[in-house]
């Protein structure tokens, strides 16, 4: 484990299960067409004592995107109901390898929580090194993740939740609204860049949800999620990093924003940009969804008609 690294290994969390401040979360989550249920599946196997984070669920419950950043007091209620204290190692996962859990990775950052890191490979790299799944699910387990849920419920129905142990730090750095990326239109102070596979970002390829057309926000560069780690799936060595985002005219030495379709692959990317010591990325939460529907005069797009 480094400190100034996004993930551990699979053989370093194995040497670390079972010590009181090591909180292993699963983070799984997939794409509606997906038609993959990451509860069911945490269910009957996980990484021994990893406990679910419902990225569905601890969510901002004011606006009809999807799963958007949730206030502080929903974060912290939440966090705590998952019996996560803040001298704890937080270690996140999830089951594609690189594809959820750095969300949540981003989100305890951006609550000052920077004890955080993703696990390296995720569930199949935990499984090709020959390390135990339990199967079955015990029950304060599920207690406790619908506990997560329930206590986001109270603090948005403006209920007082459950004693409240976590504390959050909000980092303002690191979250980038609607209004935020409009101005850096004009002023130009962040490259952005944005993480969804080529074919959306050209316009070419469908968006996954219903109603939103593809393409992306003029200026932005393309370095799609999956170019930041290989087959296994590991995430790249850090020089392997940096090409990738020089090959798209990315300056290292310059501000950069991510985006992508709803403020999930994004944090792939600035996971990437942290192990090349980059730790001041922000996500654009709303991403292309939010960008998409607001009124084109005023939000303009590059799509595959425009």
């Amino acid at each position: 484990m480094a400190a100034d690294d996004s993930v551990v290994s699979a053989r370093w969390l194995h040497e670390q299960l079972g010590q009181p401040d090591v909180k292993v979360l699963d983070a799984s989550w997939y794409m509606p067409v997906e038609n993959r249920d990451p509860w069911q599946e945490y269910q009957v196997a996980r990484i021994p004592g990893a406990l679910f984070f419902d990225i569905d669920g601890i969510i901002d419950k004011t606006t009809d995107l999807p799963h958007m950043l949730p206030s502080e007091e929903a974060f912290a209620a939440a966090v705590s109901a998952l019996d996560i204290k803040n001298h704890d190692k937080v270690i996140v996962y999830d089951g594609k390898g690189f594809f959820s859990a750095p969300r949540v990775w981003w989100m305890f950052r951006v609550y000052g929580h920077n004890k955080v890191w993703v696990l390296d490979g995720g569930l199949p790299q935990w499984r090709a090194s020959g390390f135990d799944i339990e199967s079955n699910c015990p029950a304060y387990a599920i207690l406790k993740a619908k506990a997560a849920n329930s206590a986001v419920e109270m603090v948005y129905n403006g209920q007082l939740s459950s004693a409240v142990t976590f504390q959050t730090q909000f980092q303002p750095h690191l979250f980038w609204t609607l209004e935020k990326v409009k101005h850096n239109m004009a002023a130009q102070t962040h490259q952005q860049v944005d993480a969804r596979p080529k074919g959306r970002f050209d316009g070419v390829a469908p968006e996954p949800r219903e109603g939103v057309r593809s393409g992306h926000i003029p200026g932005t560069a393309s370095v799609p999620f999956a170019e930041m780690f290989d087959g296994a799936p590991m995430l790249l060595p850090a020089d392997e990093i940096r090409k990738k985002f020089e090959q798209s005219g990315i300056s290292l030495d310059r501000p950069i924003v991510v985006s992508c379709g709803s403020g999930v692959t994004a944090c792939i990317l600035a996971l990437g940009l942290y192990r090349i010591g980059r730790q001041d990325i922000p996500v654009y939460d709303g991403s292309w969804t939010e960008w998409e529907a607001q009124p084109d005069h005023d939000y303009p797009k590059v799509t595959s008609s425009s």
